[in-house]
């Protein structure tokens, strides 16, 4: 189901992308209705919708037909939080939204694996945590900036649903105290942009019994302009020999910043052998 579903977002936003004549900073589009291309259960779709309404980035919405799909899109500008999530020393990449339907794919992933718990890592606006909620996972989203944090949690006050962010420097953060059982460590950063010292970080932060535990899913890239970085394994070949980890899924799906590329973003599920 997932794949298929995967498939059909893909087709969806690249038929998007040729069709729209926008001029926001950001963009998506989002299904409106479960459907036999996109069997979400319905009331998991107006949990998403009610997010992004209720997400201060977007300053308007319009429905539209996409590929015979009644859909809504949603254009925002996130300069403000762009801006501002680059000031921090030990921030790897400026906010740049996942599409909340990918976020909602990958957390279901997570989920299918085994895995009870998201780890939001570099959270944003905290939509894969939220997505992690609304699917029945125990989230926490670990965020360093404090202007999104407050999104989130005036996003989290709006909707009455907490999806637990915390202000905190993610490689600094204590992941052993939590007592987790069956984490998913989702890496929010592209190996090319500094995720892989991040990536690093945290796991050198895990002991031994939790990383036996855990999954990283690791956010790649294989656009042309990180051409001249080595893009085996979406650019995260390096880091997932060095720390022995072994692939066990991946998915490539659509993200605010591969809006105008014709590859996707890759999302790899790894663990540790």
């Amino acid at each position: 189901m997932i794949e298929n579903i995967s498939k059909n977002l893909i087709a969806l936003k690249q038929e998007f992308r040729r069709v729209y004549c926008g001029t926001s900073h950001v963009q998506e589009i989002m299904p409106l209705d479960e459907s036999d291309d996109f069997p979400i259960p319905q009331d998991d779709f107006d949990s998403l919708h009610t997010f992004l309404q209720n997400n201060s980035i977007y300053y308007d919405k319009f429905e539209t037909k996409i590929n015979n799909v009644n859909c809504m899109v949603y254009e925002g500008d996130i300069n403000k939080y762009w801006l501002n999530s680059i000031g921090h020393e030990s921030s790897t990449q400026p906010f740049s939204p996942t599409w909340m339907l990918t976020a909602y794919i990958i957390t279901s992933m997570a989920k299918m694996l085994g895995y009870s718990e998201v780890l939001d890592i570099g959270s944003g606006d905290g939509r894969i945590a939220f997505c992690g909620k609304v699917l029945g996972l125990n989230v926490y989203g670990i965020e360093i900036d404090d202007m999104l944090v407050d999104l989130q949690n005036n996003i989290s006050k709006k909707i009455m649903i907490d999806f637990n962010p915390i202000c905190s420097d993610a490689i600094k953060f204590d992941y052993n105290a939590l007592e987790l059982s069956q984490p998913a460590f989702f890496i929010g950063g592209l190996p090319q942009m500094g995720g892989d010292v991040l990536a690093s970080k945290i796991i050198s932060n895990l002991n031994n019994n939790l990383k036996q535990k855990s999954c990283m899913v690791l956010t790649g890239s294989y656009s042309e302009k990180y051409s001249f970085n080595d893009t085996r394994d979406g650019g995260w070949k390096k880091l997932i020999d060095e720390y022995s980890l072994e692939i066990i899924q991946s998915n490539s799906l659509p993200t605010a910043w591969s809006f105008n590329q014709t590859t996707e973003t890759p999302y790899i599920f790894t663990k540790f052998s």
